[in-house]
């Protein structure tokens, strides 16, 4: 467990792969030497009591061998009505309809049960949150699994266009930050705090959006762990930062120019929906290898490539908005004086770099010693590859309204 990075395999590494995986195999060697301290009767440690939990720890799903005999790779990709440059982007590693369906069919059925009716329903079919987990994390087939994406990404579409986008739908730029003060409470339970509990406790079972992002959560703790739950919590608040910053721009109508959205867009991106890639999985990347900044470099890269594919096909709509919505095109036309062409080329050369930047850091990455990186590595492929897939055949980013 101590061995060397020459019998790691991993001597000519560029100095910061070699550093991360330098720390990764010191941390191996202490976990050894904890171990073999505790069976050889060592200087004794008194263990501490452990905290005690309500139910026992979901048991972990077993890892299997992943790794594929060949890199589906990536490919360029005609999109929209196909009069715009290709965007670069990885192959659709699984399509399966009947596997899509039959998430959706129980993702409609959780959405009556939070209290979502009628058109809100349909809605809820057509805009395929099923298909969409079913594309995006395909080292699992499991339908339970699945829906826990489909359910997670489906409560943060409908706060987005409910509370931040779509004026038409209710989104009020001044309501929106009391409103995502609510969100925040439903996903991450606050302290008892006696008489004042009930009316939280009212406002959250009011609102089918709020009871959505709760009854999510609880699924996510059901499979995963309290780190990946506090994960997603935590990222899902820092986009919610983003939105306020974007209501705060509608609301006085000073648009950013476009790097001041680029920058506040990158903590508002799938990267977020990406944090749910291990415990649909069934597996825990390491805190120390998830947070490192290498890692953390090819999640923001991946990220941002995949919602600026939404912002490339979210143009007429957002720019058809009573308050036209904050976009990446928009922001480039205006702040160049440019057409909408020219601007939408600017944004398919800037996706195509985040695209070709994750394809060699994932590659930098490869020799990391931890099957779990490497099949969350292989999951952030086959998210962005998925991703596209669903942007570019789901009839909300075909047409205008």
């Amino acid at each position: 467990m101590g061995q060397d990075l020459a019998n790691l395999g991993l001597t000519g590494l560029g100095t910061s792969a070699a550093r991360l995986a330098t720390r990764f195999a010191a941390g191996l060697a202490e976990a050894a030497a904890t171990t073999a301290g505790a069976t050889t009767g060592a200087t004794a440690t008194p263990t501490p009591t452990p905290i005690p939990t309500p139910t026992a720890a979901p048991t972990p799903l077993p890892i299997p061998d992943t790794t594929p005999t060949a890199s589906p790779g990536y490919v360029e990709r005609e999109w929209g009505d196909g009069t715009a440059s290709p965007v670069y982007v990885p192959v659709v590693e699984r399509i399966d309809d009947a596997l899509a369906d039959e998430v959706d069919d129980r993702l409609v059925r959780w959405g009556e049960e939070c209290g979502f009716r009628g058109d809100e329903l349909d809605q809820l079919r057509k805009a395929g949150f099923g298909r969409l987990a079913m594309l995006t994390h395909t080292d699992t087939a499991d339908p339970e699994q699945l829906l826990l994406a489909a359910k997670l990404n489906a409560a943060w579409w409908a706060a987005d266009d409910l509370y931040a986008d779509n004026t038409d739908m209710g989104a009020t730029p001044a309501e929106l930050p009391p409103r995502l003060a609510l969100a925040m409470a439903a996903m991450d339970p606050v302290a008892p705090a006696g008489e004042f509990d009930e009316p939280l406790e009212e406002a959250v079972r009011s609102e089918p959006v709020l009871i959505a992002l709760r009854s999510a959560v609880e699924h996510l703790e059901r499979a995963g762990t309290p780190a990946q739950v506090q994960r997603i919590c935590y990222s899902t608040f820092a986009m919610f930062v983003s939105w306020n910053t974007y209501a705060a721009w509608r609301y006085t109508g000073e648009y950013p120019p476009a790097w001041k959205y680029l920058a506040t867009r990158q903590h508002d991106t799938f990267a977020t929906s990406m944090t749910l890639i291990d415990p649909v999985g069934g597996y825990e990347v390491p805190a120390n290898l998830y947070y490192d900044p290498r890692v953390r470099r090819a999640l923001t890269q991946a990220g941002t490539a995949s919602v600026l594919i939404n912002d490339l096909l979210s143009v007429a709509k957002d720019a058809a908005d009573e308050n036209p919505v904050c976009n990446m095109v928009l922001q480039i036309a205006a702040d160049r004086n440019c057409s909408v062409e020219e601007a939408t080329e600017a944004t398919v050369a800037l996706h195509n770099k985040f695209v070709h930047d994750f394809e060699e850091l994932h590659e930098s990455l490869s020799v990391v010693p931890s099957p779990e990186l490497q099949r969350f590595l292989r999951g952030l492929r086959a998210w962005m590859g998925g991703g596209f897939e669903w942007h570019n055949t789901n009839p909300r980013y075909r047409t205008a309204p």
